[in-house]
């Protein structure tokens, strides 16, 4: 999934754009809602009054509303936490493969360290999208037997932070490092796994269930009773009010249920992609560890 790019100065250059603004998400609920009140309408006119005061209604809305601000904004402070750990994740490789080339001299060594360095965020990103995904261009530097068990194992984050270990045990064994090294590289490790937590805790953690499907209830009772309201005072554009209504209503909780996991492949999650990408570029340029062309 690539990012969406735009610039937030220029109103008219993305006001249109379909991709990322859930438009295809909400239409079916939307022009249901339509539907529903033309239906109303027309019954109204040419069957029986059955319009009801907005007294009440008007007062639900305003306790929808708040439900629905502090559901997007439970949502955006799950999106922005997962952002913070993997921008954690992008400087605690750079600190690990740097800090063992200024300390390591073995060159085989310091290679293969980046590498499986340069595989975890790929296999990060592989456990918080349910086993899919590889392991990077990275992973063609290392032994395939090595890689396959990783692919086969159950959390391929923790199995190539391991590996990552074992590299750094390697080290010292060879007399590379001595313990206090070894135990500070360990600890770039160690908090590697430490964001991996973070980002499953999201990602396992939804919001709690029956704060989801009683807002969902009152937004739904609430449009679908709307149209009684409107049809007394806007005649025929009580189905175009309607349709104004259900499209801010359901597209603020398609928002908050878009990006309350921000680790998927929805428009608007965290460019996983892109992010690995560039931690991989980067590891290579400070430790060159991918093949060359001759």
């Amino acid at each position: 999934m690539r990012a969406i790019k735009y610039d937030p100065h220029h109103w008219w250059s993305h006001i249109l754009d379909v991709r990322g603004g859930l438009l295809r998400a909400i239409s079916a609920r939307v022009l249901a809602t339509v539907a529903w009140c033309a239906a109303v309408l027309l019954f109204h006119q040419h069957v029986q009054p059955v319009a009801l005061p907005s007294t009440e209604h008007s007062l639900v809305g305003v306790a929808i509303g708040l439900l629905l601000v502090f559901r997007t904004n439970s949502s955006y402070d799950r999106f922005w936490e997962g952002r913070k750990l993997w921008g954690g994740i992008v400087n605690e490789t750079r600190n690990l493969v740097r800090a063992a080339g200024a300390v390591v001299a073995d060159v085989e060594l310091r290679q293969r360290l980046a590498a499986w360095t340069a595989v975890y965020p790929w296999a990060v990103k592989r456990v918080l999208r349910g086993g899919a995904g590889d392991l990077g261009p990275a992973v063609a530097a290392l032994p395939s037997a090595e890689a396959k068990a990783v692919l086969g194992s159950g959390n391929a984050a923790l199995a190539v932070s391991r590996r990552m270990a074992a590299v750094v045990q390697e080290a010292k064994v060879k007399g590379q490092v001595g313990e206090v090294l070894q135990a500070a590289l360990d600890a770039n490790v160690q908090q590697l796994v430490d964001y991996l937590g973070g980002c499953e805790r999201i990602h396992k953690t939804p919001l709690p269930f029956a704060y989801m499907v009683h807002l969902r209830r009152a937004v739904l009772l609430y449009c679908y009773t709307l149209p009684f309201v409107l049809v007394k005072d806007f005649g025929w554009a009580a189905p175009g009010a309607m349709f104004f209504t259900a499209f801010v209503f359901f597209g603020i909780e398609e928002i908050g249920v878009e990006i309350e996991d921000p680790f998927g492949t929805d428009d608007n999650d965290l460019p996983l992609d892109d992010i690995c990408a560039a931690i991989t570029t980067t590891l290579d340029e400070v430790e060159p560890f991918l093949p060359r062309e001759d």
